[in-house]
Protein backbone atom coordinates (compact mmCIF):
# COMPACT_ATOMS: atom_id res chain seq x y z
CA UNK A 1 0.00 0.00 0.00
CA UNK A 2 1.20 3.56 -0.72
CA UNK A 3 3.21 5.38 1.92
CA UNK A 4 3.39 9.26 2.68
CA UNK A 5 6.25 9.44 0.73
CA UNK A 6 4.18 7.95 -2.73
CA UNK A 7 1.14 9.86 -1.71
CA UNK A 8 2.84 13.24 -0.97
CA UNK A 9 4.40 12.92 -4.99
CA UNK A 10 0.66 12.45 -5.99
CA UNK A 11 -0.48 15.34 -3.77
CA UNK A 12 2.29 17.93 -5.25
CA UNK A 13 1.22 16.68 -8.99
CA UNK A 14 -2.16 17.53 -8.15
CA UNK A 15 -1.22 20.71 -6.32
CA UNK A 16 0.34 21.77 -9.82
CA UNK A 17 -2.27 20.34 -12.26
CA UNK A 18 -5.70 20.61 -11.21
CA UNK A 19 -5.62 23.36 -8.57
CA UNK A 20 -8.04 26.31 -9.61
CA UNK A 21 -9.31 24.20 -12.43
CA UNK A 22 -13.36 24.26 -13.02
CA UNK A 23 -15.05 20.77 -13.08
CA UNK A 24 -17.35 20.54 -16.67
CA UNK A 25 -18.32 17.03 -15.92
CA UNK A 26 -17.25 13.87 -14.36
CA UNK A 27 -18.42 10.04 -15.41
CA UNK A 28 -18.25 7.08 -12.20
CA UNK A 29 -17.25 4.24 -14.27
CA UNK A 30 -17.43 2.22 -11.38
CA UNK A 31 -19.92 2.33 -8.57
CA UNK A 32 -16.90 1.16 -6.23
CA UNK A 33 -14.72 4.05 -6.58
CA UNK A 34 -17.45 6.05 -5.01
CA UNK A 35 -18.75 3.37 -2.55
CA UNK A 36 -17.60 6.02 0.70
CA UNK A 37 -20.30 8.34 -1.18
CA UNK A 38 -23.82 7.96 1.26
CA UNK A 39 -25.94 9.23 -1.68
CA UNK A 40 -24.09 7.01 -4.50
CA UNK A 41 -22.49 7.65 -7.84
CA UNK A 42 -25.22 10.61 -8.78
CA UNK A 43 -24.78 12.27 -6.05
CA UNK A 44 -20.92 12.99 -5.83
CA UNK A 45 -21.25 13.27 -9.65
CA UNK A 46 -23.89 16.51 -8.50
CA UNK A 47 -21.75 17.26 -5.77
CA UNK A 48 -18.58 17.97 -8.39
CA UNK A 49 -19.84 19.34 -11.12
CA UNK A 50 -19.33 22.99 -11.73
CA UNK A 51 -17.22 22.98 -8.45
CA UNK A 52 -13.51 24.60 -8.48
CA UNK A 53 -10.58 22.79 -6.96
CA UNK A 54 -8.28 24.16 -4.38
CA UNK A 55 -4.75 22.93 -3.44
CA UNK A 56 -4.56 19.51 -2.94
CA UNK A 57 -3.90 18.76 0.78
CA UNK A 58 -2.51 15.06 2.39
CA UNK A 59 -3.06 13.90 6.07
CA UNK A 60 -1.05 10.48 6.40
CA UNK A 61 -1.90 8.54 3.36
CA UNK A 62 -4.91 10.34 2.75
CA UNK A 63 -5.57 13.40 0.17
CA UNK A 64 -8.03 15.69 -0.16
CA UNK A 65 -9.08 19.25 -2.64
CA UNK A 66 -11.15 21.57 -1.01
CA UNK A 67 -13.81 22.79 -3.49
CA UNK A 68 -15.04 26.31 -3.82
CA UNK A 69 -18.25 26.60 -5.39
CA UNK A 70 -20.09 24.06 -3.15
CA UNK A 71 -21.77 26.15 -0.55
CA UNK A 72 -18.70 26.02 2.02
CA UNK A 73 -16.58 23.47 3.63
CA UNK A 74 -17.19 20.59 1.68
CA UNK A 75 -13.66 18.72 0.12
CA UNK A 76 -13.29 16.24 -2.65
CA UNK A 77 -11.41 13.25 -0.79
CA UNK A 78 -9.55 10.17 -1.91
CA UNK A 79 -7.31 7.21 -0.76
CA UNK A 80 -5.36 5.08 -3.28
CA UNK A 81 -5.79 1.76 -0.99
CA UNK A 82 -3.70 -1.09 -2.97
CA UNK A 83 -3.76 0.04 -6.61
CA UNK A 84 -5.16 3.48 -6.75
CA UNK A 85 -3.93 5.97 -8.82
CA UNK A 86 -4.73 9.61 -9.41
CA UNK A 87 -3.63 10.47 -13.38
CA UNK A 88 -3.44 13.36 -14.83
CA UNK A 89 -4.13 12.68 -19.07
CA UNK A 90 -4.40 14.20 -22.09
CA UNK A 91 -8.14 13.77 -23.65
CA UNK A 92 -6.99 12.19 -26.58
CA UNK A 93 -4.91 9.15 -24.28
CA UNK A 94 -7.25 6.14 -24.29
CA UNK A 95 -8.91 4.94 -21.23
CA UNK A 96 -6.88 2.91 -18.87
CA UNK A 97 -8.12 -0.83 -18.45
CA UNK A 98 -9.21 0.33 -14.87
CA UNK A 99 -10.26 3.27 -15.20
CA UNK A 100 -12.85 4.17 -12.02
CA UNK A 101 -13.59 7.99 -12.11
CA UNK A 102 -12.92 10.76 -14.61
CA UNK A 103 -13.17 14.28 -14.35
CA UNK A 104 -13.37 16.76 -17.36
CA UNK A 105 -12.34 20.47 -16.51
CA UNK A 106 -14.07 23.96 -18.37
CA UNK A 107 -10.62 24.53 -19.79
CA UNK A 108 -10.68 21.51 -22.17
CA UNK A 109 -6.95 20.88 -20.90
CA UNK A 110 -6.01 17.30 -19.22
CA UNK A 111 -8.62 15.55 -17.61
CA UNK A 112 -8.29 13.71 -13.89
CA UNK A 113 -8.42 9.86 -13.85
CA UNK A 114 -9.34 7.53 -11.04
CA UNK A 115 -7.43 4.49 -11.92
CA UNK A 116 -7.80 1.45 -9.43
CA UNK A 117 -7.68 -2.36 -10.67
CA UNK A 118 -8.30 -3.95 -7.07
CA UNK A 119 -10.55 -1.19 -6.21
CA UNK A 120 -9.88 -0.86 -2.81
CA UNK A 121 -9.76 2.77 -2.71
CA UNK A 122 -12.15 5.18 -3.64
CA UNK A 123 -13.30 9.02 -3.81
CA UNK A 124 -15.84 10.96 -1.87
CA UNK A 125 -17.10 14.43 -2.00
CA UNK A 126 -17.17 15.06 2.39
CA UNK A 127 -17.92 17.66 4.49
CA UNK A 128 -14.96 19.69 6.08
CA UNK A 129 -14.47 20.64 9.19
CA UNK A 130 -16.05 24.05 10.16
CA UNK A 131 -13.72 26.63 9.52
CA UNK A 132 -10.09 24.80 8.97
CA UNK A 133 -8.69 26.53 5.82
CA UNK A 134 -7.12 23.56 4.69
CA UNK A 135 -10.74 21.83 4.44
CA UNK A 136 -9.77 18.92 6.26
CA UNK A 137 -12.67 16.15 5.78
CA UNK A 138 -14.27 15.03 9.14
CA UNK A 139 -14.03 11.43 8.88
CA UNK A 140 -10.46 11.93 9.40
CA UNK A 141 -9.87 14.59 11.36
CA UNK A 142 -8.78 12.02 14.38
CA UNK A 143 -5.53 11.08 11.85
CA UNK A 144 -2.23 12.38 13.33
CA UNK A 145 -0.40 14.46 11.54
CA UNK A 146 2.74 12.74 9.76
CA UNK A 147 6.62 13.19 10.81
CA UNK A 148 6.71 15.58 7.42
CA UNK A 149 4.16 18.24 8.72
CA UNK A 150 5.45 21.49 9.88
CA UNK A 151 2.86 21.38 12.63
CA UNK A 152 4.20 17.62 13.95
CA UNK A 153 4.54 18.11 17.71
CA UNK A 154 8.27 15.90 18.07
CA UNK A 155 7.99 16.43 22.09
CA UNK A 156 4.83 15.33 22.41
CA UNK A 157 5.26 12.37 19.84
CA UNK A 158 8.02 10.68 22.04
CA UNK A 159 6.01 11.24 25.38
CA UNK A 160 2.63 9.75 24.07
CA UNK A 161 5.58 6.80 22.01
CA UNK A 162 6.67 5.78 25.76
CA UNK A 163 3.33 5.98 27.63
CA UNK A 164 1.42 3.45 25.45
CA UNK A 165 1.08 -0.37 26.35
CA UNK A 166 1.96 -1.67 23.01
CA UNK A 167 5.79 -2.60 20.83
CA UNK A 168 7.30 -0.29 18.61
CA UNK A 169 6.54 -1.24 15.31
CA UNK A 170 2.79 -1.72 16.19
CA UNK A 171 2.92 2.30 17.77
CA UNK A 172 4.56 3.18 14.42
CA UNK A 173 1.92 2.15 12.18
CA UNK A 174 -0.98 4.02 14.74
CA UNK A 175 -2.32 6.56 12.43
CA UNK A 176 -4.02 8.19 15.86
CA UNK A 177 -0.30 8.19 17.47
CA UNK A 178 1.52 9.26 14.00
CA UNK A 179 0.30 8.93 10.24
CA UNK A 180 1.98 8.10 6.89
CA UNK A 181 3.81 5.56 8.42
CA UNK A 182 3.23 2.19 6.65
CA UNK A 183 5.03 -1.24 6.76
CA UNK A 184 8.11 -0.45 4.40
CA UNK A 185 9.00 2.63 6.38
CA UNK A 186 8.54 1.26 9.78
CA UNK A 187 10.91 -1.92 8.80
CA UNK A 188 13.77 0.98 7.22
CA UNK A 189 13.30 3.42 10.52
CA UNK A 190 13.90 0.18 12.87
CA UNK A 191 16.50 -0.45 11.51
CA UNK A 192 17.96 2.63 11.75
CA UNK A 193 17.96 2.91 15.02
CA UNK A 194 18.31 -0.47 15.54
CA UNK A 195 15.63 -1.19 17.29
CA UNK A 196 13.39 -4.70 17.02
CA UNK A 197 9.68 -4.37 15.62
CA UNK A 198 8.57 -6.53 19.06
CA UNK A 199 10.30 -4.03 21.27
CA UNK A 200 7.70 -2.43 23.89
CA UNK A 201 7.44 0.78 23.79
CA UNK A 202 7.77 1.75 27.84
CA UNK A 203 11.00 0.19 27.49
CA UNK A 204 12.06 2.86 24.86
CA UNK A 205 14.31 6.05 26.29
CA UNK A 206 13.79 9.63 25.05
CA UNK A 207 16.68 9.38 22.88
CA UNK A 208 15.64 6.53 21.50
CA UNK A 209 12.14 7.67 20.59
CA UNK A 210 14.01 11.10 19.59
CA UNK A 211 15.84 9.15 17.28
CA UNK A 212 13.49 6.89 15.86
CA UNK A 213 11.27 9.82 15.39
CA UNK A 214 14.17 11.35 13.26
CA UNK A 215 15.43 8.21 11.74
CA UNK A 216 11.32 7.88 10.05
CA UNK A 217 11.72 11.42 8.81
CA UNK A 218 14.62 10.57 7.48
CA UNK A 219 14.21 8.10 5.41
CA UNK A 220 10.82 9.37 4.18
CA UNK A 221 12.43 12.27 2.76
CA UNK A 222 14.74 10.37 0.91
CA UNK A 223 12.01 8.28 -0.39
CA UNK A 224 9.82 11.32 -1.59
CA UNK A 225 13.29 12.61 -3.16
CA UNK A 226 13.48 10.00 -5.52
CA UNK A 227 9.26 9.49 -5.95
CA UNK A 228 8.89 6.93 -3.37
CA UNK A 229 8.97 3.36 -3.57
CA UNK A 230 7.28 1.89 -6.12
CA UNK A 231 8.06 -2.50 -6.82
CA UNK A 232 5.42 -2.35 -9.52
CA UNK A 233 3.85 -0.23 -12.08
CA UNK A 234 0.44 0.33 -9.43
CA UNK A 235 2.76 2.91 -7.23
CA UNK A 236 3.04 6.22 -9.92
CA UNK A 237 2.70 10.23 -9.63
CA UNK A 238 0.26 11.78 -11.83
CA UNK A 239 2.49 11.19 -14.88
CA UNK A 240 2.77 7.22 -14.61
CA UNK A 241 6.19 7.54 -13.40
CA UNK A 242 7.39 5.10 -10.79
CA UNK A 243 9.51 6.25 -7.74
CA UNK A 244 13.35 4.52 -7.26
CA UNK A 245 13.32 4.52 -3.62
CA UNK A 246 13.25 0.00 -3.18
CA UNK A 247 17.16 0.32 -4.87
CA UNK A 248 17.65 2.07 -1.68
CA UNK A 249 15.85 0.41 0.99
CA UNK A 250 18.16 -1.62 3.54
CA UNK A 251 15.76 -3.98 5.54
CA UNK A 252 12.49 -4.26 3.50
CA UNK A 253 12.33 -6.54 1.25
CA UNK A 254 16.07 -7.83 1.43
CA UNK A 255 15.54 -10.99 3.02
CA UNK A 256 18.86 -13.12 2.64
CA UNK A 257 20.56 -10.24 1.70
CA UNK A 258 24.09 -8.74 4.07
CA UNK A 259 22.95 -6.24 6.19
CA UNK A 260 24.12 -2.98 5.35
CA UNK A 261 25.81 -2.68 8.75
CA UNK A 262 27.47 -5.45 9.97
CA UNK A 263 26.88 -7.87 6.98
CA UNK A 264 24.52 -10.44 8.57
CA UNK A 265 21.37 -12.11 6.41
CA UNK A 266 18.32 -10.13 7.12
CA UNK A 267 15.39 -11.93 8.50
CA UNK A 268 12.13 -12.08 7.41
CA UNK A 269 9.38 -12.80 10.05
CA UNK A 270 5.64 -12.88 9.85
CA UNK A 271 3.89 -10.49 11.46
CA UNK A 272 0.03 -9.28 11.93
CA UNK A 273 -0.43 -10.82 8.69
CA UNK A 274 2.35 -8.66 7.09
CA UNK A 275 6.33 -9.35 6.96
CA UNK A 276 8.62 -7.60 8.94
CA UNK A 277 12.27 -7.39 7.64
CA UNK A 278 15.38 -7.13 10.15
CA UNK A 279 18.85 -7.81 11.20
CA UNK A 280 19.06 -10.31 13.91
CA UNK A 281 22.78 -9.38 15.18
CA UNK A 282 22.29 -5.40 14.39
CA UNK A 283 18.44 -5.27 15.96
CA UNK A 284 18.08 -8.13 18.92
CA UNK A 285 15.33 -9.27 19.80
CA UNK A 286 14.36 -7.88 22.96
CA UNK A 287 14.26 -10.43 26.49
CA UNK A 288 11.76 -11.30 28.33
CA UNK A 289 11.14 -8.75 31.07
CA UNK A 290 10.49 -10.21 34.59
CA UNK A 291 6.61 -11.11 35.17
CA UNK A 292 5.96 -11.59 31.58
Amino acid sequence: MPELPEVEVVRRGLADWVAGRTVADVQVLHPRAVRRQPAGAADFTARLTGTTLGTAQRRGKYLWVPLAGTGTGFSLIGHLGMSGQLLVQDPSVPDETHLRVRLRFTDGGRELRFVDQRTFGGLAVEEAEDGDPEGTPLSIAHIARDPLDPRFDDAAFTVALRAKRTTVKRALLDQTLISGVGNIYADEALWRSRLHYDRPTATLTRPQSAELLANAREVMTAALAVGGTSFDSLYVNVNGESGYFSRDLDAYGREHEPCRRCGTPIRRAAWMNRSSYFCPRCQRVPRARSGD
